[in-house]
C-alpha cells in the first residue's frame, strides 16, 4: 500500500473547535461573549446609556477573544500536520512498539513501518514482520499509535560478500 498519495489527505483534515466548558473556572468563549454583549445592550437604561469607553473596552476584549480562538485553531492544525509529517519519516524504518490486545495483554512487536494513517486525529502505523503484515487475533492489521513506539532503527541492510 503506497502512502505517497495519502500524505496530502492526512495533513489537510478539518479541525473542529473545542466546545466551551461549563465549569466555574472556564474562560468566556466567542459566542457567549457576543450573547452577553447583546443582552447588555438590549437591557440598558435608555436614560442612562452605557459609557462609550465601556463599549470600546468590550469590543477590544471581543477582538482579543477572537484572536486567541484563531491562534488556538491554527496551532492545533499545525500540531496535527507536524505529527503526521514526523510520522511519515518512519516509513521503511524498523520499529519496536507496545501492542495491547482485546484482552488487555501487552506485548512488544517489531517490524518495518509500511503505512501511516490518521485515526481520530492520531497518527497510527502498520508493521511488516518477517512473516508478513502484523495482525491481531482476528486477522486485522495492527494499527499502532506513534505513542506506543519503544525504539526506532533503520531497515537492516543485506550483507554483501566481498570478492
Amino acid at each position: 500500500m503506497s502512502t505517497t498519495g495519502n500524505i496530502s489527505q492526512l495533513i489537510t483534515q478539518p479541525t473542529t473547535a473545542a466546545p466551551v466548558a461549563s465549569s466555574v473556572n472556564s474562560q468566556l468563549g466567542e459566542d457567549a461573549f457576543l450573547q452577553l454583549l447583546t443582552a447588555q445592550l438590549q437591557n440598558q437604561d435608555p436614560l442612562n446609556p452605557m459609557d462609550d469607553t465601556q463599549s470600546v473596552a468590550q469590543l477590544a476584549q471581543f477582538s482579543s477573544v477572537q484572536a486567541m480562538t484563531s491562534l488556538n485553531s491554527s496551532f492545533t492544525s499545525f500540531e496535527s500536520n507536524f505529527s503526521v509529517m514526523q510520522s511519515a519519516s518512519l516509513i521503511g524504518k524498523t520499529v519496536s512498539a507496545q501492542s495491547t490486545d482485546a484482552s488487555g495483554n501487552v506485548s512488544t512487536v517489531t517490524g518495518t513501518v509500511t503505512t501511516i494513517g490518521v485515526v481520530n486525529g492520531v497518527p497510527e502505523f502498520t508493521l511488516m514482520g518477517p512473516s508478513g503484515l502484523l495482525t491481531d487475533a482476528n486477522g486485522v492489521p495492527l494499527q499502532l499509535p506513534t505513542s506506543s513506539i519503544l525504539s526506532i532503527g533503520n531497515t537492516p541492510t543485506p550483507a554483501t560478500t566481498g570478492p
